[in-house]
């Protein structure tokens, strides 16, 4: 028996560049918005399509943005990856350079936006599990790579400290966070110089 949740899905069928414009229109409105306060007509108008052509392609605005959170985060990914891997640096030049670039394109965007992801963890994590989980799994795989540079630290003497590199990876995706709020609040990059200062001159020694 076929029932209604079962059923095929009515209307024209989806188009994958429509699809891809919707994420790309909630992605910038959620960024400069925030999740709430970007409607479903907003995102629409923004992709210049119907507002039936978003049900077409998702069942609800949770679901929507659990990906626009894979849009953000696959976005960097592989700028990310290639830089944090890049065995031709040493692993700390790495790290180094990775949060130098990200403190520029901050100080270049006016300190406008911050972090998508630390954004909506802020705003609806508690609410969404569907999305609390998307914004888990890109946390760890970010912190993974953090995590393999400082490995590699400690195994070539750079980093003294014993501590578990997971455990520091993952400290220091917390205070960048952290950093990225308060740069936000008093549009200015003393946080993040503030972030990068104890890291690199305390911590990570």
């Amino acid at each position: 028996m076929t029932t209604a949740q079962d059923a095929p899905r009515r209307g024209p069928k989806p188009n994958p560049r429509t699809r891809d414009n919707l994420v790309r229109a909630g992605l910038a409105g959620f960024h400069e918005r925030g999740f709430n306060a970007t409607g479903i007509k907003e995102i629409v108008d923004a992709a210049s399509v119907p507002k039936g052509s978003f049900y077409n392609h998702f069942d609800g605005k949770e679901a929507f943005a659990a990906e626009v959170v894979d849009l953000y985060f696959g976005r960097g990914l592989a700028d990310m990856s290639a830089l944090l891997n890049d065995a031709s640096l040493p692993p700390m030049d790495r790290l180094r350079a990775y949060f130098e670039r990200r403190t520029e394109s901050f100080v270049a965007a006016g300190f406008k936006g911050g972090c998508l992801m630390g954004n909506l963890s802020l705003e609806i994590a508690d609410h969404s599990p569907a999305i609390r989980e998307r914004l888990a799994a890109h946390f760890r795989t970010w912190a993974g790579l953090f995590e393999t540079c400082i490995a590699e630290a400690q195994a070539s003497g750079a980093i003294a400290t014993t501590t578990p590199p997971a455990v520091l990876a993952a400290f220091l995706l917390n205070s960048w966070e952290g950093a990225l709020l308060r740069m936000r609040v008093e549009k200015s990059d003393a946080p993040l110089k503030d972030f990068a200062r104890v890291v690199f001159g305390s911590l990570l020694v």
